[in-house]
């Protein structure tokens, strides 16, 4: 009997991925706090952990006629990314807090962390199992 790796792993692979998305995007947001006019951004992990697991919640798109766009391509990984509303924004447009991005960023490094390890002890549970212990 073949092992799924999906269903062994469960969710914890695509929580890996999407963490790792969310954190290059809270590193673009701490090296740019000093740009004037940008825009801090965030992810929404709920909304994107759904969609890589293909349960949007909203009812899917098709193609009738050859000549339409791709509903799949249009859709990228970028849609769930938004800009975040912030709490003092600055004289030169920037919305970026640097406190509040660096408590983000270690949420989000911590989160991450978790979510090896559980799949570090799905791979220990299933060594044993392939070995018999």
């Amino acid at each position: 009997m073949a092992i799924s790796f999906e269903n062994a792993l469960g969710i914890h692979e695509k929580a890996l991925n999407v963490r790792v998305q969310r954190a290059e995007i809270l590193a673009n947001n701490l090296a740019n706090a000093d740009t004037p006019g940008f825009k801090a951004r965030d992810i929404d992990f709920k909304a994107a952990l759904g969609e890589a697991q293909g349960q949007s919640g909203e009812l899917a798109m098709a193609r009738t006629e050859p000549g339409h766009i791709d509903p799949d391509a249009a859709m990228s990984d970028r849609a769930l990314l938004m800009y975040r509303n912030p709490y003092q924004p600055s004289l030169d447009g920037n919305t970026v807090d640097a406190q509040q991005e660096q408590a983000r960023f270690m949420r989000n490094a911590m989160d991450y962390q978790a979510s090896f390890q559980f799949l570090n002890s799905k791979f220990a549970g299933l060594t044993k199992a392939i070995k018999g212990e």
